[in-house]
């Protein structure tokens, strides 16, 4: 029995930064990787993968040429999905080596194997080739990570049918696709192939795409990847879905059939806790396929705690690493990073992008408080109309007594840059006025900052003038 300070289970970015964190301040630390590459999800499929995909869809579409220049041209000529996939496979290799190297100036021993508890404070190691080590953790990090949830009635082959994972493995860039699911995954994909010059289908179940942002903001996007040639199929549901000569045959609960030649299955996900073990260690999951945890990521097992997408929402990569460094603060008492920040930014990255930290105009509604709106368009600034963004917008919500921010809500090129400027003016209890006196390099697209306020200031006046 070889003992740590700390066993860590997954190398995503909850349990790379949580290792690092306890490694940092003198803990014994080992890794314990099941898969063939370290990083997670977050590395090999899902955060990184995916964004390179846009950008690499952005460059090979030309639709950044477009803005600028008016000319629309089809999809580079000879376009072979491995020339697609060139840039995601370099990135994703460069971050595979710099978890390796941080991981290794912590002096963290990585250990390459399935985990599974044997009790709660046991974790036996078993090897690709069937050899096994047993490691004591006075405290153990579990950060599995999620895995795509495939229902069983829909045929999977990875060939034409697909999940977020497998997409990443198709061999060829198809003619035509369904994508089942409005979600964050589901619009990423359907906007990238969409710029690709894919004949792209969306269905999702509810009345919109992404019902947790701002309707106004939801709106833009759905318009925007209209203008793209998105179809959509709202409030409809996959009622039968099979192989066909060619492709994919989906029956929606309508009665409407739509042929493709593949079909992205976006429909959740779920935490990766297959032959952990969780019950010898007293740990189970609940209805969503997670581990409940604390606010300090601690399970009812003290000693254990969770971290990332094994525990559900928000399941970003930004709040993964902040929980995995919390967790072992709180683990061992350093008196360091207590708490993750009462703000947390949401990017998404679509064509375009979007990010929002905040409340919503809904949530104000839904809370009563009085607010008020400010807004400024891509199309109104001059670094908008030089990188040729017209349909973008940046949206400011505040109270409406004292001019508090409350919201932001950017949609347009560079949304997940521009938002932390938004974040740290509303964590900080800031009013909009802050915007105003700031001065902003021109020209900037941060500037939208500073008309939004005064368009808000407008509106308040105005809104003031008709109540009185």
């Amino acid at each position: 029995m070889e003992s740590f300070d700390l066993v860590v289970i997954g190398s995503g970015p909850a349990g790379e930064k949580g290792a690092a964190q306890a490694a940092y301040f003198g803990k014994r630390v080992a890794l314990i990787e099941r898969g063939p590459d370290l990083g997670g999800a977050g590395v090999n499929t899902g955060t990184v993968p995916s964004k390179t995909l846009r950008e690499s869809a952005l460059y090979f579409s030309g639709l950044r040429q477009r803005g600028l220049y008016g000319i629309d041209y089809s999809l580079r000529e000879g376009l072979t999905v491995q020339g697609f996939m060139h840039r995601k496979d370099a990135v994703v290799s460069a971050e595979r080596l710099k978890i390796a190297t941080n991981l290794a100036a912590h002096k963290i021993e990585l250990i390459a194997g399935a985990a599974r508890f044997e009790d709660a404070h046991t974790v036996t190691v078993v090897s690709e080739r069937g050899t096994q080590r047993n490691l004591r953790g006075e405290v153990i990090l579990i950060a599995t990570g999620s895995k795509p949830h495939r229902p069983p009635e829909i045929p999977f082959d990875d060939k034409a049918i697909f999940d977020s994972d497998s997409i990443l493995r198709m061999d060829r860039i198809p003619k035509s696709m369904i994508v089942v699911g409005g979600g964050v995954i589901g619009c990423e994909y359907a906007s990238i192939f969409t710029a690709m010059g894919v004949e792209v289908t969306l269905v999702d179940g509810r009345e919109r795409l992404l019902p947790f942002l701002d309707a106004e903001i939801s709106e833009l996007l759905r318009s925007r990847l209209a203008d793209l040639g998105l179809k959509f199929c709202f409030q409809e549901r996959a009622r039968g879905t099979e192989r066909i000569a060619g492709g994919v045959r989906m029956t929606l609960a309508s009665g409407k059939v739509i042929e493709a030649e593949t079909a992205l299955l976006a429909a959740g996900r779920r935490g990766a806790v297959d032959g952990l073990g969780l019950d010898r260690a007293g740990l189970g999951i609940n209805a969503r396929g997670n581990i409940d945890v604390n606010d300090h990521y601690q399970t009812h097992v003290r000693h254990i705690y969770a971290a990332g997408d094994v525990i559900g929402f928000p399941a970003l990569a930004s709040t993964s690493m902040e929980q995995g460094r919390v967790a072992m603060c709180h683990a061992f008492g350093f008196p360091y990073k207590q708490r993750l920040a009462s703000q947390l930014p949401m990017g998404i990255y679509t064509i375009p992008e979007i990010s929002a930290v905040g409340e919503t105009t809904e949530s104000c509604e839904i809370r009563k408080i009085g607010f008020e709106v400010g807004r400024a368009k891509y199309a109104n600034n001059a670094r908008g109309q030089i990188i040729g963004e017209s349909t973008g917008m940046l949206k400011l919500i505040f109270r409406s007594d004292n001019r508090q921010l409350l919201g932001v809500q950017i949609f347009g090129e560079g949304a997940t840059e521009l938002i932390h400027l938004g974040m740290a003016v509303l964590e900080s209890g800031g009013a909009i006025d802050t915007f105003i006196e700031l001065v902003f390099n021109f020209p900037t697209l941060s500037e939208l900052y500073k008309y939004a306020a005064y368009d808000g200031l407008g509106n308040l006046a105005g809104h003031k003038l008709r109540e009185g």
